[in-house]
């Protein structure tokens, strides 16, 4: 993928603005206790601030291992984040594996609950860096 820096600003962006509005939809979900979705949607909140942040930074990934393997390459192993944000992504990708594919378990609130808070935080701060990124290369 080879973008101008146009391009890289509108498809950031978008990412961010996709993240947020899939975070709102697990606020929305909470009162269902659909907790298979609700992991979903956390998990993709996080994958689309991840995935901006990586296009940001003019790193280009495929699948969704390649953009966890990439978020721990560039930006925790070097500690520009911590090593619990590699943890928990890799967490929210496992929980929403479990959940859209497993047919022998169902996610409990214990499973999702306790990583709500710590995903909006997480999200929060990539999607700054992720702005912050953009506007540098923008300069």
């Amino acid at each position: 993928m080879s973008l101008n820096q146009e391009e890289r600003l509108d498809v950031v962006t978008y990412r961010l603005e996709k993240s947020a509005r899939t975070f709102e939809q697990v606020k929305f979900s909470l009162s269902s206790h659909y907790w298979e979705l609700i992991a979903n949607r956390m998990y993709y909140a996080a994958y689309y601030a991840i995935s901006a942040l990586l296009i940001a930074n003019c790193h280009y990934a495929k699948t969704h291992e390649t953009i966890i393997r990439c978020f721990g390459l560039h930006f925790v192993k070097t500690g520009i984040f911590p090593a619990e944000y590699g943890r928990l992504y890799n967490k929210l990708f496992s929980l929403r594996l479990t959940g859209d594919y497993n047919d022998h378990y169902d996610l409990t609130e214990d499973d999702v609950l306790p990583l709500l808070e710590p995903t909006k935080k997480m999200i929060n701060d990539v999607a700054q860096k992720a702005r912050e990124s953009i506007g540098e290369k923008l300069s």
